[in-house]
């Protein structure tokens, strides 16, 4: 691969005069096998330490932010159908804030690489000065896929306009591993808003695994759509909802932690701990939203207005076992008739089990066939006595073993994510205060 050490600024520049011409060459970007348009040759551009992330990564490019190095990210940084962007251990992005959002999109048929480790994360910040002022600092990593929703024709990414959706279920548009967001959730307006990570219509060849999310101003996890699995990822004080889906999510995960211990802002110190759609303007839109979720420890801070855990709602259904709810008056609770229709129905029904809660179980359906004792039959409990240490680690004997529901699950027949003898989240890449 053809590589120029240029700043990205100045090669922007240097590409508009006509000063130099892409090279074809074998591509060895490791496996950019995602279906855009990648030529034959690709050229790879390293970023000099300190330059400015801005613009676009185009068809045939590949930027390299090499390990280590330190980076600014001025407005959008959209990776192009046919681009990819590879950032390496150690990198620190942070964010300037000037006169427009800042985030990071990856269009239909870009593709991204960015594996950090436990001890070298890559970290993506903001840079606001104090550091009580920083929540809400940038837009956050957004990423559009070819994977299904049920919006239709015509769907664009809240922030940067991008279109998503389709029919390709293993779209493959790249690999977030190890990687700490702080400070997002920045809003355009009242109806476009960024979270800490934005996943629209992304497909199951997408690999997402160890993501922290550190105070953000909106939702943590966001899934519009889309069949994309994740594993290994924490939410922490995110002033909206720690987790979120919507538009027929049907992915697996495994091993989420959520905790708004110490939020502050609008929504009385944090939102719901999951909020689950199917779509909010057509319960009953197809595909529905139905994901398998496993291992979760969800734990809220009791605040009276942001008072649900778990709000399954919007025609959603859910498999959900495993799991702990912690610090929200109304643990579980679930709306409209679809949803509540689903834990009744013989096939592909809604499960709750092994969910153990601090707080209450409520149905607010006034037909419901989903009760309360049904929820207590499927080994769950409500007004559970839960303690953790670290703040989320600590799990409760019990439990199904997650490998019965396919492969993409690990053994760990017990409810909760962080067992202490198995502590995941040890390492650099957690942020707690």
């Amino acid at each position: 691969m053809k590589k120029k050490y240029l700043t990205l600024n100045a090669w922007a520049l240097a590409a508009c005069m006509g000063l130099f011409t892409l090279t074809a060459c074998s591509d060895d970007n490791g496996g950019n096998d995602n279906g855009g348009d990648n030529p034959d040759g690709d050229t790879e551009i390293i970023a000099e330490d300190g330059s400015t992330l801005s613009g676009t990564v185009a068809n045939g490019q590949t930027v390299r932010l090499t390990q280590g190095r330190s980076f600014q990210l001025s407005g959008g940084y959209t990776v192009k159908d046919g681009g990819t962007l590879i950032i390496e251990p150690g990198v620190t992005i942070t964010a300037v804030r000037d006169d427009s959002p800042d985030y990071i999109l990856i269009e239909q048929g870009g593709y991204i690489d960015a594996q950090g480790t436990a001890d070298k994360p890559i970290v993506m910040t903001a840079n606001l000065g104090d550091a009580a002022l920083r929540t809400a600092g940038w837009g956050g990593i957004h990423i559009c896929g070819k994977s299904h929703t049920n919006r239709g024709e015509g769907t664009y990414s809240e922030i940067g306009e991008s279109p998503y959706g389709g029919t390709q279920e293993d779209d493959n548009s790249g690999i977030l591993r190890y990687i700490r967001l702080e400070y997002t959730g920045f809003a355009l307006d009242a109806e476009h808003e960024a979270n800490g990570l934005s996943l629209y219509g992304v497909g199951s060849g997408t690999t997402i695994d160890h993501i922290a999310v550190y105070k953000g101003g909106d939702d943590g996890i966001e899934f519009f759509g889309g069949s994309v699995n994740v594993k290994y990822a924490v939410v922490i004080d995110c002033e909206d909802d720690s987790y979120d889906w919507t538009e027929g999510w049907n992915g697996r995960a495994q091993f989420l932690v959520a905790s708004q211990a110490g939020t502050t802002g609008e929504k009385d110190n944090g939102d719901c701990l999951m909020e689950c759609d199917n779509n909010g303007d057509n319960a009953a839109l197809t595909p529905v939203s139905h994901p398998v979720l496993s291992n979760l420890t969800l734990i809220g801070n009791n605040s009276t207005e942001g008072d649900r855990g778990i709000r399954l709602r919007a025609g959603t259904e859910v498999e959900l076992y495993n799991t702990l709810v912690v610090g929200k008056p109304r643990a579980i609770t679930i709306e409209t008739p679809e949803t509540d229709a689903s834990f009744t129905r013989t096939e592909t029904p809604s499960v709750l089990s092994y969910v153990a809660c601090t707080g209450t179980f409520d149905n607010s359906e006034p037909a419901a066939t989903y009760t309360e004792d049904l929820f207590l039959a499927a080994h769950n409990q409500l007004q559970a006595e839960l303690t953790f240490t670290q703040g989320y680690v600590g799990t409760l004997d019990g439990g199904i073993d997650p490998t019965t529901l396919g492969s993409f699950f690990s053994a760990a027949p017990y409810q909760g994510a962080v067992p202490a003898d198995a502590d995941w989240t040890d390492g650099n890449w957690i942020r707690t205060e």
